[in-house]
């Protein structure tokens, strides 16, 4: 029998707009200290396959990231930094300063078989409802969903000339709402639904696999959510037919997440660095028009991350979560060539 789960996660959109225990805006010692930080990694010769934590020193903003971790596994499952100046810095350099971050909030997976590391967020064309379409590249609107690790990472370049206002939601708060009115479309999706892997399948492997929408390990909710991959497991004949009581609580769960009651929308601004919790909090993004000029375009800088506080999993979500153990290191589309990037295949330079 599901239940109202209990959680600081449960919040409405409206509710967490009133709320600063989710943002952090870095002081100039702070700014200081990364910029400081970021140019003793470059005195000792030091890339994005080498650097440490320890090659990256920066005490203070270390324990602002230590709360961030804290408030995304036990507060509302988001947190945003602002206020990083990072006019006039090269984008190389960029790339390295979100990395060195990186190191101190938890570790990178791969985001794509091309062992993708640290994704490049901008459109190229991309059509997201295509069998293999990934999101992040491409222009159109997002659904509400969640990604395939712990915690994904966004560290805001540049935007776009319109349009591309990001939205969260807690799943937790759409749980409950399920809970409590429609109980019967809950329980349809703790049960596995056929889901596509969009080309990211093991070589040889099934293009398609079960997983359930919402699971539970010892106390912990869990949701993962992307309506894209559900769907498109209907294109393979062996995958099992959604049932109409499937389809009703997907159609369901997006509307509440879609109600001005459940989500919050805002600008990014370049410097704007957002942790996102995927157990509990989904996020998705407005269509946008972008500049012609291509130093101009719209980009983000994205990691998967695992955090060594991350929450066990149920045992039914070992398709992407091959160890389900607390604080390891899992998730993500393993690459499938051996080879691990540091910039989107397809990336353009500066």
């Amino acid at each position: 029998m599901v239940e109202v789960y209990r959680s600081p996660a449960d919040w409405r959109g409206k509710d967490l707009e009133k709320r600063a225990d989710w943002i952090h805006v870095f002081t100039p010692e702070e700014d200081a200290e990364i910029r400081s930080a970021l140019a003793f990694a470059k005195s000792r010769g030091k890339t994005m396959a080498t650097i440490t934590k320890e090659d990256f020193p920066i005490p203070r903003v270390a324990e602002r990231l230590a709360e961030a971790r804290a408030a995304l596994e036990e507060g509302p499952g988001i947190f945003q930094f602002r206020g990083l100046d990072i006019s006039g810095v090269p984008k190389s350099d960029l790339r390295l300063l979100y990395w060195g971050l990186g190191k101190h909030m938890g570790v990178a997976v791969s985001q794509s078989k091309d062992g993708d590391l640290l994704g490049d967020v901008r459109d190229v064309g991309v059509i997201t409802d295509s069998p293999t379409g990934r999101g992040y590249k491409s222009n159109q609107r997002l659904s509400f969903h969640t990604d395939s690790c712990d915690v994904v990472g966004l560290f805001v370049l540049r935007v776009a000339k319109e349009g591309g206002l990001s939205l969260i939601a807690s799943s937790t708060a759409i749980h409950n709402e399920m809970a409590r009115a429609r109980p019967d479309l809950l329980e349809a999706l703790y049960q596995p639904l056929p889901w596509s892997w969009n080309g990211q399948e093991p070589p040889g492997g099934s293009p398609w696999y079960m997983q359930p929408l919402f699971s539970m390990k010892d106390g912990k909710i869990c949701c993962r959510y992307i309506r894209i991959q559900v769907n498109n497991g209907q294109r393979f004949a062996a995958a099992p037919r959604l049932t109409p009581i499937q389809i009703e609580a997907l159609d369901y769960f997006d509307r509440l997440a879609w109600s001005p009651d459940f989500h919050m929308s805002f600008m990014f601004r370049p410097g704007d660095i957002q942790f996102v919790n995927n157990h509990v909090v989904l996020h998705s993004r407005t269509a946008f028009e972008d500049w012609p000029e291509e130093d101009r375009r719209r980009h983000l800088l994205r990691m998967w991350m695992s955090v060594p506080n991350s929450r066990p999993l149920s045992d039914m979500m070992s398709t992407i979560y091959e160890d389900r153990r607390p604080g390891v290191t899992r998730g993500g589309f393993p690459s499938r060539t051996g080879a691990y990037l540091y910039e989107s295949t397809g990336a353009m330079s500066d």
